[in-house]
């Protein structure tokens, strides 16, 4: 088994990158040297984000490259492990931020909120001052979610911002508390929010990922699990496996139930996208999903959704 044993490490950090095609290059041609090398990077001038995976010491080797590039080891990096490789390819993709936002004053390398670490967020989050908000998109909060949280039910991270103008008030609402997968959403949503006059904002240092990781089942406010972007959809306490699979038609979670659902057609519909699925739509994807099954048999259900905003 331990042939098949891939590292993988989500990262992100906020520092400014001003060589992104320099960085690019040698990040790919190390790539190249590692061994199972797989999985996306985003550079920005704003800083680095990311999922990837590898055998054991070829990952070791590029998370250290990484650290002495950008410090990586500074900001967040998340270990776990899988069994075959969690991604198809590896891929290094410029952008203009790590994290799409589009509200420039959101600018974490000038001011965040604070850090709150796993350890502490159960205190924090069980005062009733506290507004808990989940950052995330509607289809990762489905999966699961902080106990007497906030979901904005927002489709995309640009929307958070709206989200908050409508329904809070610095003046109202004194203690903000935000959450999202691996720490990235709510460290860029904290900026947000100082740069628009609320004063106690917190966010979970190092995400759901962290939390799972590190509170026992037991005294865990958590409920349900936590959606990620690999091939293994979704994970439980202690990063294990969950019980979600995904639609790689419309990339939708699906439960074991959706999956008995005679509009489930591995690859190509679920019962939530079946309805608004065209013939040319649905013959592309069976194409695809029919490649997949011939190059990558036996892996888990083809290849998983580019997000690249993964954390």
């Amino acid at each position: 088994m331990t042939e098949n044993l891939y590292k993988i490490a989500a990262l992100y950090r906020f520092v400014p990158v001003t060589d992104i095609t320099t960085l690019r290059a040698e990040i790919q041609a190390l790539g190249e040297q590692c061994e199972g090398m797989c999985g996306t990077l985003l550079l920005a001038p704003e800083g680095i984000n990311g999922t990837i995976g590898a055998k054991p010491e070829a990952l070791d080797r590029m998370v250290f490259f990484l650290d002495e590039k950008l410090g990586i080891l500074k900001g967040e990096v998340k270990y776990s492990s899988s069994l075959g490789a969690p991604f198809n390819r590896f891929k290094i993709r410029p952008k203009k931020e790590i994290i799409t936002f589009k509200r420039p004053e959101a600018d974490p390398n000038r001011q965040v909120g604070e850090y709150v670490s796993a350890q502490d967020w159960n205190t924090l989050i069980s005062d009733p001052e506290v507004v808990v908000l989940d950052t995330r998109n509607d289809y990762e909060t489905k999966v699961g979610i902080f106990k007497n949280a906030i979901d904005p039910d927002i489709e995309v991270f640009t929307q958070f911002p709206d989200w908050v103008e409508k329904n809070l008030d610095p003046k109202k609402h004194k203690k903000i508390a935000m959450f999202c997968t691996g720490g990235i959403r709510c460290e860029k949503a904290s900026a947000y929010m100082l740069a628009h006059g609320f004063e106690n904002v917190y966010h979970l240092k190092g995400g759901i990922l962290k939390y799972l990781e590190t509170v026992p089942a037991e005294q865990s406010l958590w409920e349900g699990e936590c959606f990620v972007f690999d091939k293994r959809v979704s994970v439980v306490h202690g990063l294990d496996q969950g019980g979600w699979d995904v639609c790689h038609g419309c990339r939708e979670p699906l439960t074991a139930q959706d999956k008995e659902n005679k509009s489930y057609e591995k690859g190509v519909s679920c019962p939530h996208c079946i309805t608004k699925l065209t013939e040319d739509r649905a013959r592309s994807l069976r194409e695809r999903q029919s490649y997949y099954n011939s190059r990558f048999h036996g892996e888990r259900n083809g290849e998983q959704q580019d997000h690249g905003e993964s954390h």
